[in-house]
């Protein structure tokens, strides 16, 4: 009996236990589905209808990205929607799937902040979050202590570095965000980390030394971030690592030189961007399993180690951007080295200091070789023949050098040539028409040469050409209407040379095209209408030429025009109302033609600042700030009225007439002559960077042998600049000198507010602090080397060598008194008085072309209503400047001295 009893209890325990388990396995899968469905709600667009089978019809395992473990109880274990554009929020919700090993959803576009309840899944393995939108702080993941990947990285998280973070973590990826603060010590004991990336952030401080007990990491990425310090020691233990990039941060010191033989497994070195210094260690070489090394944008000196060729696995070499040396053939034998990489496919040494003949050697690198940059070094001689060999070439570029004589017609050999960096170089000859057989050629910079001849009709079957640019040549004759036919051609700058004749209607063809200058060239004839059909025109610079005729209306249909310069044509007529409708124009040139008319009072042309019309005669109407007459109050009888003024001068000219004849005579052969030399940067102009240490170098530290004048409030030195050497006039203004700081803000004033062929040409300012840190500012100009014409006049006669020089002859007197007409002519319609004009302050280049300078005492002058409305002057303005002996002409019936 007690036996039949014990068998029925434990029947009845057995069925009680299965369907206990029944309804626990049925409520947790329930759970989960609405869990999902929640999660699904929070969806807000789903493009490619991803959830279209999470409904009933469908069993929640067979959902698109859900997956289930198929052993009871049924549960969700895997939630894997990668790549699916679901825009919106990730539900809290799935913190309640609690059976979740993998949460896969990268490459969408979820926003909001990462829930805190999914560090509460203590089965969670693998958190995939990368490339989406985001933010708000990392929460904590310290009970997930099981999670071996997370994975944060290219979205807007916020906050400081993780630091409680499960210990069986093997890969912490949180690049690409907005995380701060330092990396905390207590990383180093998750000692089952193998991978560490926080690539671009703002993480500060330095790689802690207790890294040293990782014994496992093989992948450390801490780029682009904001670390100081030198080459943290705690690296060379990791005789594990792989991949190591410390790139673009703030290190500083040598590299340690037993880098190598302590990182003996390192594939990939990426140190670029920092501040190290010293030569590059040869132990590197023993690193022997490198593919990728990276060494620019840093203050490497010395040489290239000759035996890097022993790292024959080399792919990409990048050691562009210091100050490694080549100065005999001695220091070329790197490059006999490299021969033994057959594998490298890029190699870059541009940047450097390296000089004379690149070895034929540059022939045996690899036959892989794709990439190879050798720019804005010193290097000279012929193009480099062994190029020939590289067939497989998509990148060349030997720009900012001193290469000279012709390019070779064997550059069409390298199908595989997609762009070509040839500026700034002395290359001379026609431009090679065997660069119409490279199919695949998208750019070409050309500029800043001595190419002449024709362009070749053939450029136009370039039927990939992105960008031609073939700046301040000598190139002569018409543009080939072929180019513009280029379906899809987007940049061309082809000013500063000698073009001449009309510009094709063909280049209406040119849909894609984005930028056109034609700036300084000898274009005439009618602006094409068909430049209205360029619908995606952004930049059009015509500037310095000989156009006529009206501006086509048709201009205005360009919508996406944000820089129009038509300055310093012949063009007449109105000015188009259509321009008014431009919206994103932000700068209009379209001074020094012939224009009549009012000028429209829509668009960009409420902004006085942002047009440019003096010059032109024949405007008035506009805006308030022009300062122009109003249409409607200019008499048809003005010339009456002017009758008086016009006796007056024509009775002094009558006995000057026969000057006026040799100096029209001489307009007009200066007209035909001197345009591109005279030109100067129009609206737009960018001025290249100099520092303060950059200066020093290029005056031998402020030498007094390079001291060519000195005044009252600055010193003038003569030095070379930038990668051309370019012979500048550096000058240093006197700050402890009362007065001088003024002098300089009021020169830059001035000098930002015009540009004329006869004024002084000016590069760049430099604003900075010098090597005591104290205040410095400087001007830089193009050097006159002729001097100033007070000298020139004053010149001793007691000596044969000099006495060539002082002699000037009556023509150039003329022709230098005409070009100081035109400087001022220039400055009274743009209401400035120079206010110290003098034989000193007029200097000369090589072509005895005259030139005014030194702005420091130049004032605006303010119109006489506003005078008459009170508007207040400076005590500065109305005090009387310049030099002894010599007081600036006023603007009548209001004389203001300067």
């Amino acid at each position: 009996m007690e036996v039949a009893a014990i068998g029925k209890f434990i029947l009845v325990f057995i069925a009680f236990f299965c369907a206990s388990v029944g309804i626990g396995s049925s409520n947790g899968i329930e759970t989960d589905k609405m869990s999902l469905l929640e999660f699904k709600r929070a969806i807000t667009l789903d493009p490619q209808q991803a959830l279209i089978s999470w409904n009933d019809s469908n069993h929640l395992c067979h959902w698109q990205g859900v997956h289930c473990r198929t052993k009871n109880p049924l549960r969700v274990t895997s939630l894997d929607l990668a790549k699916q554009g679901l825009v919106g929020q990730i539900s809290p919700s799935l913190g309640n799937i609690t059976f979740l090993k993998y949460i896969i959803l990268v490459e969408n576009r979820f926003n909001g902040e990462i829930p805190s309840s999914l560090g509460h899944l203590h089965h969670l393995q693998a958190l995939y979050l990368s490339e989406n939108m985001l933010r708000g702080i990392i929460p904590s993941f310290a009970n997930c202590s099981i999670l071996k990947e997370l994975w944060l990285d290219r979205n807007n998280l916020v906050g400081q570095f993780p630091a409680d973070l499960p210990h069986r973590l093997q890969q912490l990826q949180i690049s690409y965000n907005n995380i701060t603060g330092f990396i905390p010590p207590s990383l180093a004991n998750i000692t089952t980390l193998n991978m560490l990336s926080c690539v671009t952030n703002i993480i500060q401080g330095n790689i802690p030394c207790e890294f040293a007990k990782l014994p496992n990491l093989r992948l450390l990425y801490v780029g682009g971030n904001k670390f100081t310090g030198g080459f943290q020691q705690a690296i060379l233990n990791l005789s594990t690592l792989v991949h190591l990039n410390v790139a673009i941060n703030n290190l500083i010191g040598d590299i340690p030189s037993s880098i190598g033989n302590s990182l003996p497994n390192l594939t990939v070195l990426q140190l670029g961007g920092n501040f190290f210094h010293g030569n590059i260690p040869s132990s590197l070489t023993n690193a022997s399993k490198i593919y990728y090394l990276d060494l620019s944008g840093n203050n490497f000196t010395g040489i290239v180690p000759r035996s890097i060729g022993k790292i024959a696995r080399l792919s990409q070499l990048n050691l562009e951007s210091n100050n490694l040396e080549v100065r005999n053939e001695q220091d070329w034998e790197f490059m006999n080295s490299l021969a033994n990489c057959t594998k490298l496919q890029g190699f870059s040494v541009a940047m450097n200091l390296l000089e004379g003949k690149v070895p034929n050697s540059l022939g045996n690198l690899s036959v892989k070789l794709q990439a190879l940059y050798l720019g804005g070094n010193q290097l000279s001689g012929g193009f480099p023949f062994g190029i020939a060999n590289l067939q497989n070439l998509i990148v060349l570029a030997l720009d900012n050098n001193q290469f000279n004589d012709v390019i070779p017609k064997w550059i069409g050999t390298l199908k595989n040539l997609q762009g070509a960096h040839l500026e700034n170089n002395i290359f001379t000859g026609f431009v090679p028409s065997s660069f119409s057989n490279l199919s695949q050629l998208e750019y070409i910079y050309l500029d800043s040469n001595q190419f002449n001849g024709y362009l070749s009709p053939n450029l136009g079957s370039l039927k990939m050409l992105d960008t031609l640019s073939i700046s301040n040549n000598n190139i002569q004759g018409m543009v080939p209407k072929e180019i513009f036919r280029i379906p899809t051609i987007m940049q061309i700058d082809l000013s500063f040379n000698n073009l001449d004749g009309k510009l094709p209607i063909e280049v209406g063809n040119a849909k894609q095209l984005i930028y056109l200058r034609l700036s300084s060239n000898k274009f005439s004839g009618d602006v094409p209408n068909t430049l209205g059909s360029c619908e995606s025109l952004e930049f059009l610079k015509l500037d310095w030429n000989f156009f006529n005729g009206s501006i086509p209306t048709s201009l205005g249909n360009i919508s996406s025009l944000k820089d129009l310069e038509l300055s310093h044509n012949n063009l007449t007529g109105s000015i188009p109302m259509s321009l008014g409708n431009l919206k994103l124009l932000q700068q209009l040139d379209l001074s020094f033609n012939r224009l009549i008319g009012g000028v429209p009072t829509e668009g960009i042309f409420k902004n006085a600042t942002a047009v440019r019309i003096d010059g032109n005669h024949g405007l008035c109407g506009g805006t308030p700030e022009l300062h122009l007459l109003a249409c409607s109050t200019m008499p048809l009888n003005s010339t009456k009225h002017k009758l008086p003024i016009v006796l007056k001068v024509m009775i002094p000219l009558a006995s000057l007439l026969s000057l006026a004849t040799v100096i029209s005579i001489m307009l007009i052969q200066r007209g035909q002559h001197k345009r591109k030399s005279t030109f100067l940067p129009s609206l737009g102009y960018i001025l290249p960077k100099v520092s303060y240490n950059g200066l020093a170098r290029a005056t031998d530290g402020f030498s007094a042998s390079k001291l060519v004048g000195k005044g009252r409030y600055s010193s003038v030195y003569q030095g070379e600049l930038f990668q051309d050497r370019k012979a500048v006039a550096i000058k240093v203004f006197s700050l402890g000198t009362r007065g001088a700081h003024k002098t300089f803000i009021a020169e830059c004033n001035a000098l930002r507010n015009v540009r004329h062929r006869n004024l002084v040409p000016i590069i760049t300012a430099c604003s900075s602090t010098d090597s005591m840190g104290n205040d410095f500012k400087a001007l830089v100009y193009e050097f006159m080397p002729r001097g100033d014409l007070h000298a020139l006049l004053h010149l001793k006669r007691d000596g044969e060598n000099n006495s060539t020089l002082s002699c000037i002859t009556l023509a150039q007197r003329l022709s230098i008194v005409v070009d100081v007409a035109d400087a001022l002519e220039y400055l009274h319609h743009n209401n400035i008085v120079h206010c110290d004009l003098k034989p000193s302050n007029i200097l000369l280049d090589d072509n005895m072309t005259a030139h005014v300078g030194d702005f420091g005492l130049a004032r605006f002058v303010v119109d006489s209503a506003a005078l008459h409305l009170g508007d207040s002057i400076s005590t500065s303005s109305v005090a009387i400047k310049g030099t002894i002996g010599y007081v600036a002409p006023g603007n009548a019936p209001n004389f203001i001295m300067c």
